[in-house]
């Protein structure tokens, strides 16, 4: 059974999603060839030549593919999926956008994010917000699938290198267009994999108190910054700091709740952290249920008193 990979990538770098996704797809597939589109991606290619369990890499290079969306790809993927028996993406915010995308165009059932896979059609996905894992069995010509990437080890690098071969673009949809990109400049590590998490909720308060007291202690470990929900919606924290089934999903080492009081769709993101830390003022809080270590205490306090403890 062979499989195609749409590789992500910032157009330096692929990210450890798409090496997550490949190690999902080598567990039922005979081959796995990664698609990398973009422009000026030769050093990609290489790179992904390089990655363990990669059959082939196959290149779109194009000026179009600068700043792709997902109008212009999706049709360029459903063209190629004919050759596969399955199409795989991680369960990104791009992922998320594009094969959905596909699978319409090719008139196809699709399973998102996949966290186990049982056999070549059967897979495991969490639904009720984390609490249950559905078996999934999809029957179509052309499996596509999503995969959780922190439910799946990255692939390592190897000595031996795939073969490249490049593959002829596409004239644009002219659907949409892509007109800029913001990009947040951070020297903190990047909330999807980062190896320690610091998080804080609505308990904080307000915008200059998670600051106050969640950058300090996230400096100190070195740590991304997350937020619930709750604490995004209150406008304490950017959206792009939310954790959880309707954010980002995480799996640190170590993750730390400040003021959470343990929401099942914020669960639903952190469960699979290998070492969970709560301080909450309230023994009952929710997120008791599921932590390593908990401390119930004021937080503005203990927080202070952790920090002193790390210098």
């Amino acid at each position: 059974m062979s499989t195609l990979i749409i590789a992500e990538h910032d157009h330096q770098t692929l990210r450890a999603a798409t090496r997550s996704a490949i190690t999902a797809a080598d567990q039922f597939s005979e081959s796995v060839d990664l698609l990398i589109i973009g422009h000026n991606v030769s050093a990609l290619a290489e790179q992904g030549a390089r990655l363990n369990g990669v059959t082939r890499v196959r290149v779109i290079d194009d000026a179009l593919y600068a700043n792709p969306v997902a109008e212009d790809l999706a049709p360029l993927i459903a063209g190629i999926a004919s050759e596969y028996r399955a199409v795989v993406t991680a369960a990104t915010s791009f992922g998320k956008n594009l094969l959905p995308r596909v699978a319409a165009l090719l008139d196809l059932d699709m399973v998102s994010d996949v966290t186990g896979i049982i056999d070549a059609s059967t897979y495991l996905r969490p639904i009720y917000a984390g609490n249950l894992n559905a078996k999934v069995r999809n029957d179509s010509a052309i499996k596509l699938l999503t995969v959780r990437p922190t439910a799946f080890e990255a692939t390592p690098d190897r000595d031996t290198v795939s073969p490249i071969e490049t593959l002829a673009a596409q004239a644009s949809a002219g659907l949409a267009r892509w007109i800029s990109t913001e990009i947040q400049k951070s020297d903190r590590p990047e909330l999807s994999t980062a190896r320690v998490v610091v998080s804080g909720g609505r308990s904080l308060g307000s915008a200059e108190k998670f600051q106050e007291v969640i950058a300090p202690l996230a400096n100190k470990l070195n740590a991304a910054m997350g937020a619930t929900r709750a604490a995004v919606d209150a406008g304490f924290a950017p959206n792009e700091f939310q954790v959880g089934q309707t954010g980002t999903v995480v799996a640190p080492e170590l993750y730390i709740a400040v003021g959470v009081s343990g929401a099942t769709q914020h669960i639903a993101g952190i469960k699979d952290s290998r070492v969970i830390v709560a301080i909450n003022h309230d023994p009952d809080a929710l997120i008791f249920q599921w932590a390593d270590y908990g401390l119930v205490a004021d937080l503005f306090e203990s927080v202070k008193e952790l920090e002193q403890a790390l210098n």
